[in-house]
């Protein structure tokens, strides 16, 4: 459902949720959508459950934002256009990005962070910046991101519906978005976010490999760290029970 802020996003209740217990916003990565998200996921009983298409991706209005930065704006507006106080945030890659930038500017409003296949910094590869600059090389990118973004036993139909999917994002979109996490860069200033961290990484991730999410288990002064076998970078969908029973461990925590 569409908000004022032209930001779609889905929802669920979560049935019989925990009185008080803040809600989950799943944030994903560049050139994605809410369905990069697995539905063990998005469909989690006992806490509410929020998936967002940030600006100008999937079902959501306008254009995408030229920096991580400008995401995590877009992303308290939406959240003050429903009333969300407070909210675990769980942030796959640039949405790592964006959950650690609005835990810095607004610590208040993060009750917790779940980073999976993120870092500290989102230096991209030159070759996909430079495919992914035109519509003609477009195709070669995504067939390019697909299998570096997965580990080699994942199966072939979980691969061919990311390639599919991935298509469908306009090459302007995902070009900004990488040039958004090539500037990214907190490395510095880690130590100063103390929010409750959970930090997620499959062990075959090419793009952001294990150290980085090493990095921000060590640098990060209130962060645990889970390293997910056979993984790659799309963690969360080939493996998302390596996903799910950590995070419910870190719920119970808060």
């Amino acid at each position: 459902m569409p908000t004022e802020t032209g930001i779609y996003y889905s929802y669920l209740g979560g049935g019989i949720s925990q009185v008080g217990s803040p809600p989950l916003v799943l944030i994903h990565g560049a050139g994605g959508t809410h369905l990069h998200w697995p539905p063990e996921l998005r469909r989690m009983k006992g806490v509410e459950v929020f998936g967002i298409d940030l600006p100008g991706h999937g079902r959501s209005e306008g254009q995408p934002e030229k920096s991580i930065e400008g995401y995590a704006s877009r992303l308290t507006e939406w959240m003050d256009a429903l009333g969300l106080n407070r909210a675990v945030l769980i942030g796959h890659s640039m949405g790592g990005g964006i959950s650690l930038t609005l835990s810095m500017q607004a610590p208040e409003r993060v009750a917790g962070m779940v980073l999976v296949g993120s870092g500290a910094k989102l230096r991209v590869h030159p070759q996909i910046l430079s495919l992914t600059e035109t519509e003609g090389s477009f195709q070669q990118a995504a067939e390019l991101i697909t299998t570096w973004a997965f580990s080699t036993h994942t199966g072939a139909r979980i691969k061919e519906l990311a390639l599919s999917r991935m298509m469908e994002v306009p090459a302007h979109v995902m070009h900004a978005d990488f040039q958004a996490c090539d500037r990214f860069d907190m490395m510095d200033i880690l130590s100063e976010i103390m929010v409750p961290t959970l930090v997620i990484c499959g062990l075959q991730d090419q793009l952001t490999p294990a150290k980085f999410s090493r990095y921000l288990a060590d640098q990060l002064p209130n962060a645990t760290l889970e390293l997910v076998e056979g993984a790659g970078h799309m963690v969360m969908l080939e493996k998302p029970e390596a996903l799910v029973g950590p995070l419910r461990t870190f719920l119970k925590h808060l």
